[in-house]
């Protein structure tokens, strides 16, 4: 679908009436992503990962599935309340199909008020209600599946489809050991040595699945680009300012660990407050990162050595300009680039290692729920890509020992599994 400027296509979703909507949440337990001092005010804005990848149901090969994950750390029974939408936010998904590191499509999801301004013709659909549990919701696998809805893309002749709503969180990391100075035995021990910090925890997701036709912008182009915000909108008393006529950017994410990892302190919220096409002031972090010295610090004796060659120009292309012949574009920017018109994998023949196993439709061209980021990224930061003169370790499979594969997901939309419930019922005995 080829655009001369940039396409706003809105999606709403009406926040269940009820005990879902008698007050706000004010405060939730520390993310994953709770990578920057300002987003920690504001976790509803938090967004813990996003997910794009040639969609692998069967029968969806014509497809790209796009997954926006925001509200981390989810406890299950955290009532009564539980993990509403920030009615004052808004939350996009970018795609640039031109290599401009510009959007030229945003998906924008919104909260709206009450049920009854549903089927009025608008772009609006129902958010299921979070697995409060196993006695108000018995069967929450075909609650939920009845919110799974066919969409209209403006401009588009073909129906995709839609999910929001609770999911388990698809991330695995052994989470509290690594940001505890990668307190664990060695990074480069078993891959399924340690626990999966996230394994009872859910997300509030937004899934999309858009024809590939409609996200690029020519047969001749299908390498996309994307990244999504969640914006804060302007008060009412705000609105005559010329300083809060749009949406005050609060957060934003592509690849994975970027602004935990690779950003430094001082400029992480600005990193957030960002778009990729102003990615230049941040090239020091990727060309110069300072995580392979401090994994040799801490390693050293187990005979963790970092890279030597200065500057990471391999980093440069893994995080912003896309690989040769795979998923490059014009301009160097901080994005998840996918290449459409390499074929999806079924789930049973994909590498967790994505590119980095030799299947070229995993993470980095794309990401699927079922890649293994923490390993490919500590793998490429300690030399995967460079030639072994100029990487002591690049040849040693470094991991945090939390496992993830395809097997973890399901093979049809929305991909990520139910979310935990909050009571167990009769499996606690009652």
């Amino acid at each position: 679908m080829s655009s001369q400027k940039t396409r706003r296509i809105r999606i709403r979703t009406i926040a269940a009436i009820g005990i879902l909507t008698m007050a706000a949440i004010t405060e939730i337990p520390a993310s994953s992503h709770r990578e920057a001092p300002a987003i920690t005010k504001s976790p509803k804005l938090d967004a813990t990962d996003f997910y794009m990848f040639n969609s692998y149901e069967t029968g969806r090969d014509a497809y790209v599935t796009l997954v926006a994950n925001y509200i981390p750390l989810q406890d299950a029974y955290g009532g009564p309340n539980y993990f509403t939408l920030d009615p004052d936010a808004v939350y996009d998904i970018k795609i640039d199909n031109n290599g401009d590191a510009k959007e030229d499509l945003i998906f924008r999801f919104e909260t709206v008020g009450r049920l009854k301004d549903h089927a009025t013709g608008d772009a609006r659909f129902v958010k299921p209600v979070d697995n409060i549990g196993q006695k108000t919701i018995p069967n929450y696998d075909a609650y939920a599946n009845q919110y799974v809805y066919a969409v209209d893309i403006p401009g588009c002749a073909t129906s995709g489809r839609l999910f929001v709503g609770q999911r388990k969180d698809p991330f695995v990391v052994n989470l509290g050991e690594t940001f505890d100075l990668v307190n664990i035995a060695a990074p480069i021990g078993a891959i399924d040595a340690e626990d999966d910090d996230l394994a009872d925890k859910n997300v509030t997701a937004m899934v999309l699945e858009v024809p590939k036709a409609c996200l690029v912008s020519g047969p001749a182009n299908p390498v996309i680009g994307a990244w999504i915000a969640a914006s804060v909108k302007p008060k009412e008393d705000d609105r005559r300012s010329l300083f809060r006529e749009r949406p005050v950017q609060a957060s934003r994410l592509s690849a994975p660990l970027v602004n935990e990892v690779v950003i430094g302190l001082k400029d992480k919220d600005r990193f957030n407050a960002s778009e990729p096409k102003d990615d230049v002031q941040f090239l020091d972090y990727v060309t110069h990162p300072t995580l392979p010295a401090l994994l040799e610090i801490l390693f050293g004796a187990a005979g963790v050595r970092a890279p030597t060659q200065f500057p990471r120009t391999d980093l440069i292309a893994a995080f912003l300009t896309g690989l040769d012949g795979l998923n490059k574009t014009r301009t160097p920017a901080e994005m998840l680039r996918l290449n459409t018109s390499i074929a999806a994998k079924p789930a049973a023949e994909q590498s967790n290692l994505g590119a980095l196993g030799g299947d070229l439709a995993g993470f980095p061209n794309g990401r699927r729920p079922g890649d293994d980021v923490v390993d490919i990224e500590l793998r490429v930061a300690m030399g995967a890509l460079l030639p072994p003169a100029a990487a002591p370790s690049g040849a040693l499979a470094f991991t945090d020992g939390a496992f993830v594969d395809a097997s973890f997901f399901d093979v049809t939309f929305p991909y990520l599994k139910t979310p935990t419930p909050g009571s167990p019922g009769e499996l606690n005995g009652r």
